[in-house]
Order: C-alpha cells, then structure tokens, then sequence
C-alpha cells in the first residue's frame, strides 16, 4: 500500500511540476466528469487548459482563477452552461467548445475583449447575446450545426471578423449591421433559412472572397443581379487562382464556393 500510494503521490508531483513549467494543463480522453481539484492549484500558472472528449457536465466557477489562460479548449463534452463569471479570465484568446449541449452564452461573455476565435459547433445555441459586440479582436466565429435563427445587430461591431461560419442552423435573416465588416473574407451559411442577403454585402465588405449559401432558399439569379456582384466574383476567382499558382489541392467544390446556391 505504501508503495502504490507513494508512486500515485509522485506521479501527480511530477504532473504538477510538468503543467507549471509549461503552463498547458492537457487531460484529453480521460473519462473525466469534472475538473481534477489538483488543477486549480495551477492557477495563474495554466496558459492552456485542454479537456478535449470528456464527460465533463458543468463548468466549475473556480475556473476564473485561471486569469492568464489563453486557450481553452472544452470540446467534445456534454456542457450544457457556462459560468458568467468566465468574463473575468481576459487574458483569453482561444475558445474551443464544439459538441457540446450549450444552450446559450452569459452576457458577460462580452467582457472576453482578447477573444480571437470562437468556435462552438454541434451544440444547441438558440442565439447569441448582444453583448458578442464588444468583441473586436474576434476573427473567426463559428456556430455550425446549432438552431439559430438569427445573428444579434451588434454583430456589425465585431470589426475584426475575417470569417463567419453558420451552416446548418435556422438561420432566416443577416443584419444589415454585417456590412460593417470590412475585413470579412469568408461568410458560411449553407443550409439555413435565408430568403436573402443585406442588398449592399458585397459593396461594404470589400474584402469578401468567399460566401456559401447552399440549400438556403435564395435564389442565384438573386444573388448574381446584386450591386458588387462582379466585383466580388473577381475577388473570388484571383483568391483561387493564387491557391493553384501554389500548386494547392481544391477539390471541384471547393471551386465553385461562393457561385453556386
């Protein structure tokens, strides 16, 4: 007993002493249900917290103590809230919480002003809060394969947006407050709801190389008659030509993104 027990007191010395020298806490595939108490002890030390395909239920509040974290990356879980006080770890710039059960985000999720990209796919988002807005280092978002039907208005404020990634939600209508993007390159939106599109999209948002709007109601000739619509498609053709200049792999569809409805 003795041996065993100080064997397991060594092993998690030397776990401990491996998370403080590199600051990354990884515990993917363990079977955990919650997060190890040996953990919290780290505190200002985690600059990357990884739980990737747990059982992992509820986020603790404890987890604010990590206010130097950088990444954190919950995927594959079945997390159904987030606590509200996880505004305060501001140091924050990746979030990872895909195939989830969220329902939905605090509104303090507005004080993650560091935030880059945010991905939380496959879970159950009915929307967003308004206070998304306030994040203006934001460059990548992705909701895929949630039941949104709509973007909150202060969309238009996350000014560093580069891509957008929606498909396969309930998705029925784009603010015009979109257009405010101007460093938007990508917008995914395959099977939603759309009927159409902010008339001036593809004039605001010069940028725009790419949007993907299969298996939504509206139609080509819609999107084709646009203001901007050539001028887009000019974008969309040199993006893809510099890719095969490169000698990159595109697959046909990958071709026809942004063209074909």
């Amino acid at each position: 007993m003795g041996c065993c027990s100080s064997k397991s007191a060594d092993s998690k010395a030397s776990r401990l002493a491996r998370w403080r020298a590199t600051g990354i806490v990884a515990l993917r595939d363990s079977k955990l249900k919650a997060f190890p108490d040996e953990v919290f002890d780290m505190d200002r030390s985690v600059r990357t917290l990884d739980f990737t395909h747990n059982r992992i239920a509820d986020v603790p509040i404890e987890i604010n103590k990590f206010v130097n974290m950088q990444r954190l990356i919950l995927a594959e879980n079945v997390i159904e809230r987030l606590p509200i006080n996880m505004g305060k770890i501001q140091a924050l710039k990746i979030m990872i919480l895909d195939r989830n059960r969220i329902t939905t985000l605090p509104d303090e999720f507005g004080q993650l002003v560091r935030l880059e990209r945010l991905s939380i796919s496959e879970n159950l988002l009915v929307q967003l809060p308004e206070t998304i807005g306030s994040l203006r280092n934001l460059t990548l978002l992705n909701v895929s394969n949630n039941k949104l039907k709509n973007f909150p208005e202060s969309i238009g404020s996350c000014f560093s947006l580069e891509e957008i990634q929606a498909n396969e939600n309930a998705i029925e209508d784009i603010p015009s407050s979109i257009c405010n993007l101007v460093h938007l390159k990508s917008l995914c939106l395959d099977q939603n709801k759309l009927k159409q599109i902010p008339d001036n999209l593809l004039t605001d948002c010069k940028a725009l190389q790419n949007i993907s709007l299969h298996n939504n109601p509206i139609s080509m000739d819609q999107f084709q008659l646009m203001e901007g619509f050539q001028e887009f498609e000019t974008r969309r053709k040199k993006k893809f030509d510099k890719q095969i200049d490169a000698n990159v792999m595109i697959s046909s569809k990958g071709l026809d993104e942004g063209v074909d409805l």
